[in-house]
């Protein structure tokens, strides 16, 4: 038998959502939203990705919401803010450090005021410090969770009691909680945990009609992203069985879809965007 001719790589299918190019449905008409963490790092790239947060404040208002769009940098909340605007959204921006407790209970109250009220939030900040166990000291851990989950657990527990039926919470995880592999063990430690927490706040919130659940991306292609990928090359090739990286576009909708009442019945839950990756 001769030599089979190789064959051709099959092309990478995107739909519309994945591109950030679908239209808005009014799934959030009237809704007030809080983004944490809603910027996008700066990057050098002429067309760089855009970031899960500012997907997640974009989308959201191009779904009807009002936007508040905090983060530790001013420029890159007030950028989010201008791409809001794009969509037809309106909203404020917050600039806030949730590694200071004060501040988490502060920037929820600067919200409702904004924006007269809060129907949703979305908690998507986190820091990788350190490297390996021998790498990472207790000062990398103590402000690893600070942010990436004693920031989540200041402001849910602020917010709720605050919140009104049908409000919803989601959090933003990592598939680096699920399986080893980002070589920061305060980073995967304290992605895990938000898990923990979210159940926790879905069960003290169901009383109320208050949901909360978890999105737990996997590789996703933004500047943060190509940022790893660039110290860690190998991250680059890992092998994804629908073969590719998600947009942030893609966090977003299931941001989006967890925050609508589409999601009316799913609450305590993890919804994982991750391309298969946890099947390997």
């Amino acid at each position: 038998m001769g030599a089979r001719e190789p064959r051709e790589p099959e092309p990478v299918w995107s739909p519309p959502e994945a591109l950030g190019a679908a239209p808005g449905r009014a799934r959030l008409a009237g809704r007030r939203v809080l983004v944490v963490g809603a910027g996008t790092r700066p990057s050098d790239e002429l067309d760089p990705p855009i970031g899960n947060g500012r997907a997640i404040a974009r989308l959201t208002a191009r779904e009807g919401a009002a936007i508040a769009c905090a983060d530790l940098s001013e420029k890159a909340a007030a950028q989010t803010l201008a791409e809001v605007e794009s969509e037809g959204g309106a909203g404020c921006t917050i600039v806030a450090d949730v590694a200071d407790p004060q501040r988490c209970a502060s920037l929820v109250a600067e919200a409702r005021r904004a924006l007269g009220g809060l129907d949703g939030i979305v908690l998507n900040v986190g820091i990788g410090l350190g490297g390996g166990l021998a790498g990472t000291s207790a000062e990398d851990w103590d402000k690893s969770f600070a942010t990436n989950l004693r920031a989540h657990f200041l402001i849910a527990r602020e917010a709720l009691p605050q919140l009104p039926p049908g409000a919803a919470l989601v959090f933003v995880s990592s598939v680096a909680g699920r399986r080893a592999g980002s070589r920061l063990p305060a980073y995967d430690a304290s992605k895990a945990g938000l898990e923990g927490l979210a159940r926790h706040v879905a069960l003290e919130g169901a009383p109320r009609r208050v949901r909360a659940n978890v999105v737990v991306p996997g590789l996703v292609d933004t500047p943060l992203g190509r940022e790893a990928t660039r110290g860690r090359p190998s991250r680059g090739r890992t092998p994804v069985p629908l073969g590719r990286q998600a947009s942030g576009w893609e966090i977003a909708y299931a941001s989006l879809f967890l925050l609508s009442d589409e999601a009316s019945y799913v609450t305590g839950q993890t919804l994982v965007v991750d391309g298969g990756l946890c099947l390997s």
